[in-house]
C-alpha cells in the first residue's frame, strides 16, 4: 500500500470511529404519559393536552406509557378501542356524554425502576357535556399526578415519582416538557474524539514521511 493510499485509510477509519461513537453518545428518550385520540381505526397523537381537550359524545381517548422521544415516535396504546364495545354497558343519558377511554400502562421494559406496569384498561366515562378528557380521567383513575408544568405524570398512581426524565436507549429530539438532564459527554464520544486525534496524527506522520523520503 502507497503512503497516500496509507494517509487516506486512516482518515477514513478515523471519520468512521468518530460518528459511530457520536451516534452512540446521543442515544436517549423521555418516559411520560402520551395522550391519543382515535380516529376511524387509527390512533392519532393528540394536539393539545388531556386538561384542555373537550371530546364530543361516542370518542375514544387513549393514555400510553412508554419510553419515547416525541410524538412522532410516540408509542400508541395497544389493543382495540371500538366505543360501542367499550360502552355496551353503559346505556346514553340526557343531558350527558359518553367518553371511551383506553388506558395502557406500558411494557415492563419502559417501567421505572423497581414497579410493575398494572394491566391495560378500558372505560366509560358518562360526564357532562362540557367537559375535558382529564376530568372524565380523573372519574376513573384517580390518583392523577401532575407537574408543575401541567403534565401528566402519573395515572392511578403510577408511575409511583418521576415525570419526563430523560433515559438512556433513544435520541431525544424534544422533551414533552422540562426535566431533563445534561449528562455532558459520554466516554464512548470521548473515546472517538481520541481516535480521530491518533489516527489523524498518524495521517500527518506519514505524510511527511513521503515528502522527506
Amino acid at each position: 500500500m502507497t503512503s497516500r493510499r496509507r494517509t487516506a485509510t486512516l482518515l477514513f477509519l478515523a471519520a468512521f470511529l468518530f460518528s459511530g461513537n457520536a451516534g452512540q453518545a446521543q442515544a436517549a428518550g423521555y418516559r411520560y404519559w402520551s395522550f391519543w385520540e382515535r380516529d376511524g381505526n387509527q390512533w392519532t397523537y393528540a394536539t393539545q393536552g388531556p386538561s384542555t381537550a373537550r371530546p364530543s359524545d361516542g370518542d375514544v381517548q387513549g393514555f400510553r406509557f412508554a419510553v419515547s422521544e416525541d410524538s412522532g415516535d410516540a408509542t400508541k396504546p395497544r389493543g382495540t378501542a371500538d366505543f360501542a364495545t367499550i360502552c355496551a354497558n353503559t346505556p346514553a343519558q340526557d343531558g350527558r356524554k359518553r367518553i371511551a377511554l383506553v388506558i395502557d400502562f406500558g411494557t415492563t421494559t419502559d417501567a421505572p425502576s423497581g414497579e410493575t406496569p398494572p394491566p391495560a384498561r378500558t372505560a366509560c366515562v358518562p360526564t357532562a357535556p362540557d367537559a375535558t378528557t382529564a376530568e372524565a380521567l380523573a372519574a376513573v383513575a384517580k390518583p392523577l399526578r401532575y407537574s408543575t408544568n401541567a403534565l401528566l405524570c402519573a395515572i392511578a398512581g403510577y408511575p409511583e415519582a418521576g415525570c419526563g426524565e430523560q433515559v438512556e436507549g433513544k435520541q431525544p429530539t424534544a422533551a414533552p416538557k422540562k426535566n431533563t438532564e445534561d449528562r455532558g459527554p459520554s466516554l464512548g464520544l470521548l473515546a472517538g474524539t481520541a481516535a480521530v486525534a491518533a489516527l489523524g496524527a498518524a495521517a500527518v506522520w506519514q505524510a511527511r514521511r513521503r515528502r522527506n523520503g
